[in-house]
């Protein structure tokens, strides 16, 4: 006998299928929910309980999933081929949806940012090496690193086109001086951040963790409104691009455990030791954040 959980997951599976088999139809909610034999308020409930995005984002993800991959794998695609394609009404919901999600115009991503300009420089920290990186607006990438050509050839991976020049710059030694226990200058750390609006709004739930205090993924989930979407926000925390500045070393297991880190199991038990530390706390009795 099928349990209600059962029931909810194969319908949602249902829905998710249905979604990427006909996105380029560009099913309304009322289509979806009907699909899956919901009432449209009930649907939207559970899809956003269970997916951790709305129906109309997971849609919108989709597309924009289709849509790079077409400009990626065709230099000749047009902006209105690919919004054709997509099963969008033409280039201007085209341009809306990258920059609504991805961050940029379409074009932009098609030349790989072509007319960004990016300053990078190494430094230090008493946690190893770091490669920084940034535009005008700020930090775009902050990273531990063992191997510096390695680190450089990553930065270049995440923005293939753009412009890069080695040279230290005042954003880039703002965000370094916090190791320093600068911590006045923080605030005043200026960020250029590229992702989802879901990975946006989990590294802005990141920035309020204050130091010397730790917090769970279920914690999270509930600070942004999404209770049941603890796996995506670890997707999300996991896809950090600026290290220590957006704090996910502050983000542990709800058994206590510390758990994973892009840069190292071993870095964040220091990091976290280090900041209770700095502030007089002792490690093993740092407090979760509220």
């Amino acid at each position: 006998m099928e349990t209600q959980q059962q029931l909810n997951y194969e319908r949602i599976a249902r829905a998710i299928d249905y979604i990427r088999q006909h996105f380029k139809e560009q099913p309304n909610l009322d289509a979806v929910a009907e699909e899956v034999n919901l009432s449209p308020f009930h649907f939207q409930r559970l899809f956003t309980d269970w997916a951790g995005v709305s129906p109309k984002k997971f849609l919108q993800y989709t597309s924009l999933t289709h849509a790079k991959g077409i400009l990626r794998g065709n230099r000749e695609a047009t902006l209105f081929d690919t919004a054709y394609e997509t099963g969008l009404s033409g280039t201007s919901r085209l341009h809306d949806l990258f920059v609504q999600i991805e961050g940029m115009t379409p074009a932009a991503y098609k030349n790989g940012g072509k007319q960004l300009e990016i300053a990078y420089d190494f430094g230090g920290s008493p946690f190893g090496r770091l490669i920084v990186a940034s535009t005008s607006k700020g930090v775009c990438h902050l990273a531990f690193f063992t191997d510096e050509r390695q680190a450089l050839a990553d930065l270049q991976a995440k923005f293939p086109n753009a412009n890069m020049s080695r040279k230290s710059v005042d954003i880039q030694q703002d965000a370094l001086s916090v190791f320093q226990s600068d911590w006045e200058k923080l605030p005043e750390v200026k960020l250029h951040l590229k992702g989802t609006a879901f990975q946006l709004k989990v590294w802005e739930a990141l920035l309020k963790i204050p130091m010397g205090q730790l917090t769970t993924y279920g914690s999270i989930a509930q600070q942004i409104e999404m209770p049941s979407a603890s796996r995506a926000v670890g997707t999300a925390i996991g896809s950090n691009p600026v290290a220590f500045l957006i704090p996910c070393h502050r983000v542990i297991q709800s058994t206590g455990t510390f758990g994973g880190y892009m840069w190292g199991e071993t870095r964040k038990t220091a990091m976290i030791g280090w900041e209770g530390a700095k502030i007089g706390a002792d490690p093993a009795q740092l407090h979760y954040a509220q």
